[in-house]
């Protein structure tokens, strides 16, 4: 993924921008299956949480299909506009005492050092990398665009959380024995850091 590169039959190919990887998860069945190593999980952007289909919504996947139409694809955007929302995103704002909540966030996930959190001391054995402070700030602004704004808020960092980090931290066993989800986790990082936050959060 880092390369943005594939090989195959032993000839490497570049792959043009924008380039992206998806991929899915089933948390039920895991025979047959390999988990990613960490240093491979880290390169995702975010890891979203896909509830199963309400009726309706399955109801249109199974007429979808099973009928005899073919699906048509509209397309909304060229690869230059791609890009070039890319290139907005990345001008977009942040104030320096919302990097230092962001920030604050991301060291809070770690169990040692200066600015880890009571629940990560406890319940983490290693905490977000880099990337993952790169990565909340990154979605914190897409949020801010989406809200009609040139300036991030530490809204926008609370809501690129748990997408972003959830995939980037790895709990002990006591965090399993204790019912502590990835998410319950980074709820907790997030109410200790905001307590000691000078400025109120707004959203």
């Amino acid at each position: 993924m880092q390369e943005r590169a594939v090989t195959a039959g032993g000839k490497r190919h570049v792959l043009p921008e924008p380039f992206l990887v998806m991929a899915t998860q089933n948390p039920v069945e895991q025979e047959g299956t390999y988990p990613l190593p960490e240093a491979q999980l880290d390169r995702f952007f975010v890891k979203l949480l896909v509830p199963y289909p309400t009726k309706a919504e399955l109801s249109e996947v199974v007429l979808r299909t099973t009928g005899s139409a073919s699906g048509e694809v509209t397309r909304v955007a060229s690869e230059e506009d791609v890009l070039r929302m890319r290139n907005i995103v990345r001008a977009v704002v942040v104030d320096p005492d919302v990097l230092e909540f962001a920030l604050s966030l991301v060291v809070g996930t770690h169990p040692e050092g200066e600015g880890a959190t009571g629940i990560a001391k406890r319940y983490a054995r290693y905490g977000a990398s880099p990337r993952g402070a790169q990565s909340i700030v990154t979605l914190a602004k897409v949020y801010a665009l989406l809200g009609e704004r040139v300036n991030v808020s530490k809204g926008d960092v609370l809501r690129a959380l748990k997408p972003t980090l959830r995939h980037r931290i790895l709990l002990n066993f006591e965090a399993e024995a204790d019912g502590i989800t990835p998410d319950a986790f980074l709820d907790s990082v997030a109410e200790q850091v905001g307590k000691e936050d000078r400025d109120p959060v707004r959203v």
